[in-house]
């Protein structure tokens, strides 16, 4: 088989390149049981790069079917809530969950392996580090799959929901400036991840309809949203010569991060400095003093992408694509009136 060659792949073709015997290649095919598991993925990730030109599988899906929920990341209270709430709104229709989760999976290549699994019916893809265009040819051989929290502006139509980042943030920096705040940090997520653009701008807003103007050195973003990299980042912006009087943080973890670096700077919250932080998750009500954040419908969105997916493999056409579910400001002890001299 040369490379570039369109015509179809035979069985001796992918046996050639997975390097196994036309036996092997055949049990797969055939969905035979007596194969091992990292052989099966082998013959699968072929077949999804070589698309329409593999072999097809025989048989038919099995009755049972599962879906497949990537969620390449550790289960925290976040992540685990999105799964927990997927898996349970599945349950009812017949369906399970086949998981891929944790930071290794970030490496492993699945997508182009789906539409040839007949034990996969279609996918939730939770915050998906894939580029798009992986997005697209996965769109493109009409496998059916919903995102959620999608990490870069979804695809047309691609199917994807999300939370109003924009919305939520822009709460949060309002009520900062109603208790007089105008010289505000943002402690900000991956520049790269669309919920951390969203949320900047959201943060913004409020500060332009006031009339302050932005000032870059105010800023300072984090290849990942934790708490250690949120502790470091606002240590930096505590150390400014003319430190802010509020910090936003990405998400609640980063806040706590900044709570801690306030703490080792002798500055009480919410009487030297507030502290803001998004998503609402167990920690930002068990720490001292409980966060002031943004909650986002977590459940809500596990269970809309399973609504949507099953619509899908229903056969029916969805009447919006792209959903953002509202946010919540929830105000607690870590904010409060800017401190006057």
């Amino acid at each position: 088989m040369k490379q570039g060659d369109e015509t179809k792949v035979t069985v001796r073709d992918l046996a050639a390149v997975t390097g196994l015997s036309i036996a092997t290649v055949s049990r797969v095919l055939n969905d035979r049981a007596n194969v091992a598991p990292g052989t099966r993925d082998r013959v699968l990730r072929a077949m999804g790069d070589l698309g329409e030109r593999a072999p097809r599988r025989r048989g038919t899906r099995t009755q049972a079917a599962g879906v497949f929920v990537r969620c390449p990341y550790v289960l925290t209270d976040y992540f685990g809530l999105i799964v927990s709430a997927v898996a349970e709104a599945l349950e009812p229709h017949g369906l399970h969950v086949i998981l891929n989760a944790g930071t290794v999976a970030q490496q492993a290549r699945v997508l182009p392996t789906l539409p040839a699994r007949r034990d996969v019916a279609g996918a939730v893809l939770i915050l998906p580090p894939e580029p798009g265009a992986e997005l697209v040819r996965l769109r493109d051989r009409g496998f059916p799959f919903v995102l959620v929290d999608p990490r870069i502006s979804p695809p047309r139509d691609v199917a994807a929901v999300s939370a109003a980042h924009f919305a939520g943030a822009r709460a949060l920096t309002a009520h900062l400036i109603e208790l007089g705040h105008r010289r505000i940090g943002i402690v900000g997520g991956p520049r790269d991840w669309l919920a951390s653009d969203n949320r900047f701008h959201g943060y913004l807003a409020p500060l332009a309809d006031a009339g302050v103007l932005p000032d870059p050195g105010l800023f300072r973003f984090v290849a990942e949203p934790t708490t250690g990299l949120g502790h470091r980042a606002a240590a930096e912006l505590l150390d400014l010569p003319d430190r802010p009087t509020a910090l936003l943080a990405f998400n609640d973890k980063m806040a706590i991060g900044a709570l801690r670096a306030a703490a080792e700077r002798g500055l009480r919250v919410p009487h030297d400095l507030s502290v803001a932080g998004f998503d609402d998750i167990d920690l930002g009500s068990a720490c001292d003093p409980m966060l002031t954040t943004v909650r986002q419908p977590l459940g809500e969105m596990g269970r809309m992408a399973v609504h949507l997916l099953l619509r899908m493999l229903g056969g029916h056409r969805l009447d919006a694509l792209h959903l953002e579910l509202a946010t919540e400001l929830v105000v607690r002890d870590s904010t409060g009136p800017v401190k006057t001299v």
